[in-house]
């Protein structure tokens, strides 16, 4: 095929432009935050459930403390009952059994306070540890937030490029003899469609080509469209290919 120097140029400005549309797609599909958005959503799944088990925990300890607060609460009363009763007991008997009662209920209510002091300080670490999880979870949900809302500025942006770099490729497209735009887009579904030939290297593959493959290409005219013998892209030669 030939084709004039001025229009193979061209095709460089098409293969730019497609590199540019390529990218922009790839952003606009998978923005550099959504890696770190799906580890935060797997993190926030796993710190929840680990805060479910912190809850239950401290929820049970809430109702034990509460039901020995109770007990405490029916041993006080009890006492006073009974030491009204002392008070006012003549039988020595009555008198010695009631004693008594008072004393195993001052041994129940010292039990019953050591274990609600203990259950206070288990309330606590709980507490503390559903804070301190509670804190995680909003941090990685703050971080979530401002990384979906950067992903999502970022793929906004790359569709943006997309279509001005679309835009401008049409506009070179048209300029391009049609013979050598079919060339060019069917090379190019496979890969670059061109690129330059720059001191003996193809620019699409980067690719130094051999003496052999120079001195084909050497002898091509100027309006032969030719292509680079390792990747098959149209080559664009000009003052610096090195031929």
């Amino acid at each position: 095929m030939k084709s004039r120097p001025a229009d193979q140029q061209l095709l460089l400005e098409l293969a730019n432009l497609d590199g540019v549309i390529r990218a922009a797609e790839h952003a606009r599909r998978t923005p550099e935050q959504a890696g770190r958005v799906q580890e935060l959503l797997a993190r926030r799944q796993s710190l929840s459930a680990e805060l479910t088990t912190l809850l239950g925990r401290r929820d049970d300890i809430t109702a034990e403390l509460a039901r020995v607060e109770s007990d405490v609460a029916v041993v006080e009363a009890r006492a006073a009952r009974d030491a009204e009763r002392l008070a006012s007991s003549a039988n020595a008997k009555e008198a010695q059994g009631l004693e008594h009662e008072l004393a195993s209920l001052a041994n129940r209510k010292s039990d019953l306070e050591d274990a609600e002091l203990e259950l206070m300080e288990q309330l606590d670490a709980a507490q503390t540890a559903v804070s301190a999880k509670e804190e995680t979870i909003a941090a990685v949900n703050e971080e979530g937030a401002r990384l979906s809302a950067a992903a999502k500025d970022a793929v906004a942006a790359a569709a943006a490029r997309g279509e001005a770099a679309t835009r401008d490729r049409a506009a070179v497209a048209a300029r391009v003899p049609a013979d050598l735009l079919a060339m060019y887009e069917r090379l190019a579904a496979r890969g670059v469609g061109a690129g330059l030939l720059h001191r003996k290297t193809c620019e699409a593959c980067r690719m130094v080509l051999s003496g052999t493959d120079l001195q084909t290409i050497r002898q091509a005219s100027d309006d032969d469209v030719v292509t680079c013998p390792e990747c098959g892209a149209i080559l664009v030669r000009t003052n610096e290919s090195g031929l």
